[in-house]
């Protein structure tokens, strides 16, 4: 269908040929996203064309496919300035009965057939005039502040209140509050005006109410609306005589676009009075909805994740109103507290686990919920505790091996996504009372070392927050196995075999003399690199000589005069004539008076103790040999040990 056909037979006003042409153009651009450039001017001039006509008091069959073709059009961002303006915004606006002027508004009671039907046209055309509004907010930033300067966020709280009753149709209220999700979430200043709007947090609360089908059995206690003939007595009451049935489709279609504006509006801040009541009420509605599924698992995940969402923006203040409520029947409790929703959102977050991809979006909201609940709430702690780490016994393997939640959430804590990671990582800590000796028992200190360093916990201690008292939890299999866990893997590793138990001694003693050779080089380039720098700094310039070790004679440091090579003998330091007798006369590395042969365990012993071995035998750290070996560490040549 050519453009410029539709847009001549608009100038003529033949409303039956417009209606025709429009339709033949909406049946074949439908599924058109993209548009061509080139016809790009003719959009534009059949976009002010339609508003034209939409102005005009045509009939609602016309208005509908001219809104139709309308909405198509919005789908390109470089045609929408005509309907961006003030005028084109107020036309979709009105035709979409925003506003307290609906004359629609109210029950459809005592009509007879003929208005019902013409009120059903305009049903229509007031859900494609919101169509029409969602693409051109959506795509304009233009038509976002002419709805900011309209206040067109107000008016869709107000038609959602005249339609309190139930009396709109599901499409218009659907695609209202998907109006007011988008203003919401586009303009901060609107955002910031419902926040501030008492009446709109109640009335969306309202609209789940109604969509969830609840009442209220208590302050804050949710519970399913008794059915006007109740075929099961246990059904009125709520009471429970079994899972209450799956939400439809459509009240779950409005319920997640609820949760989408709510979800905008609470992350303002507020400091009404009013406001806790409100957000508790909040947290009750999503207790009960975390306890009801849809006809598929897909849209009860989908809705359990808005759920999700919202929680996180509530104060952790007021998330007790989760497990301050009668235990019903088969539900989870500790305590005499409900922990019925607790184990909905601990399911909720394995199965995100499970799902092995998105962890940025999908998986760190609930993470981050169960952690701040968890520091806020003792109860919500103990009990989630129970379920992901409880008391270890088998610690025969890593950690992070096994099909365990435990072990799911250990292998999270070295993901590559440092949110993902350090989520997994919180969440574990804060369990653990924020105590890394009890991370590192369930865990391992090497996968615990991200977020110990940086909290600056690497050597051990608590966090910030106080938490009671440790009670000794361990079974009788850890404590007999506790001496023998790596601390670093965290469980009972294979002993290893003794490497010098197949060797001769022979091969003990070349190898014996391959570490005195590097021990002694070692020495010799630190009293190069100086006694006042860092050990870090030594090693370093450790490293960067030995590369060049062939070199003959002096070796001169970057910034230092140069200094002659010193050799070691016995305990003293010395100059040595050429770098090269290391490789030219292993006898010169010997203590004097020792035999060249090295043959027994004593000449052995006294080879490798002063560099590097106590006498007691056990080795000594770097950091200690190397002090050991600088001229000024001691006067005299005694061992002062």
């Amino acid at each position: 269908m050519e453009l410029r056909i539709i847009l001549s037979q608009i100038e003529n006003e033949n409303e039956e040929e417009i209606e025709r042409l429009l339709h033949e153009y909406n049946i074949e651009n439908g599924r058109t996203f993209s548009f061509e450039q080139k016809e790009e001017d003719s959009r534009i001039r059949l976009c002010r064309a339609l508003l034209e006509v939409l102005v005009r008091a045509a009939q609602p069959r016309c208005q509908s496919t001219c809104l139709e073709t309308l909405r198509i059009l919005s789908r390109d961002k470089r045609v929408l300035g005509p309907v961006s303006t003030r005028d084109g915004i107020l036309t979709l606006a009105r035709l979409a009965r925003i506003g307290p002027d609906d004359p629609h508004a109210g029950t459809n009671t005592n009509k007879d057939a003929k208005k019902m039907e013409e009120e059903q046209q305009q049903d229509v055309v007031a859900v494609e005039a919101l169509k029409c509004l969602c693409n051109v907010v959506f795509n304009s930033t233009q038509a976002q502040q002419v709805g900011a300067d309209v206040q067109l966020a107000q008016g869709l709280c107000t038609q959602l209140q005249a339609a309190g009753g139930g009396s709109a149709p599901h499409e218009v209220s659907l695609f209202s509050l998907r109006l007011l999700f988008l203003l919401s979430a586009l303009r901060t200043d609107v955002r910031g005006l419902l926040r501030k709007d008492p009446s709109a947090m109640a009335l969306l609360t309202d609209v789940l109410v109604q969509a969830l089908g609840v009442r209220w059995a208590g302050r804050y206690e949710a519970v399913p609306a008794p059915l006007e003939e109740p075929s099961d007595p246990q059904e009125e009451g709520g009471g429970g005589g079994g899972p209450p049935p799956p939400i439809p489709a459509q009240e779950n279609e409005r319920t997640m676009e609820a949760l989408k504006v709510l979800f905008n509006i609470t992350l303002s801040d507020s400091n009404d009075q009013d406001a806790e009541h409100q957000l508790r009420l909040l947290v009750a509605l999503m207790r009960h909805l975390l306890l009801l599924r849809t006809h598929t698992e897909d849209k009860t995940e989908e809705m359990h994740s808005h759920a999700v969402n919202l929680l996180s923006n509530i104060p952790m203040a007021c998330l007790d109103v989760l497990i301050d409520v009668p235990i019903q029947p088969r539900q989870e409790e500790l305590g005499g507290k409900n922990m019925a929703a607790i184990q909905v959102l601990l399911d909720f977050m394995e199965k995100r686990v499970d799902r092995g991809s998105n962890y940025k979006e999908g998986l760190t909201p609930v993470l981050s919920l169960l952690a701040e609940s968890s520091r806020y709430h003792r109860e919500i702690r103990k009990y989630i505790k129970a379920k992901v780490l409880p008391p270890l016994k088998d610690v025969s393997n890593r950690p992070e091996v096994g099909s365990t939640i435990r072990n799911k959430l250990v292998r999270l804590m070295t993901h590559v996504d440092m949110g993902v990671k350090q989520s997994a990582a919180e969440f574990l800590f804060v369990l653990c009372k924020e105590s890394v000796d009890n991370l590192v028992k369930y865990t391992g200190y090497g996968s615990a070392a991200g977020l110990l360093l940086s909290r600056g916990l690497l050597g051990g201690g608590r966090g910030e927050t106080q938490y009671s008292e440790d009670e000794d939890s361990d079974t009788d299999e850890y404590k007999e196995a506790k001496p023998y866990i790596n601390p670093i893997t965290g469980y009972v590793e294979e002993p290893s075999a003794n490497p010098l138990e197949e060797m001769t001694e022979e091969q003990k003693e070349c190898e014996a003399q391959k570490l005195v050779k590097m021990i002694d080089q070692l020495s010799r380039l630190s009293m190069e690199a100086g006694t006042d720098t860092r050990l870090e700094d030594q090693i370093s310039f450790c490293c960067a000589v030995i590369q060049k070790k062939n070199q003959v004679g002096t070796t001169t440091v970057p910034g230092r005069r140069s200094l002659p090579a010193l050799q070691w003998h016995g305990n003293q330091s010395r100059p040595a004539q050429s770098s090269q007798g290391l490789e030219q006369n292993d006898n010169s590395l010997l203590p004097h008076g020792s035999d060249s042969g090295l043959g027994g365990h004593a000449t052995m012993q006294q080879l490798i103790k002063p560099m590097g071995v106590r006498k007691d035998g056990t080795l000594a750290p770097l950091e200690e040999t190397i002090a050991a070996c600088r001229p000024d560490h001691n006067s005299d040549d005694s061992d002062s040990d």
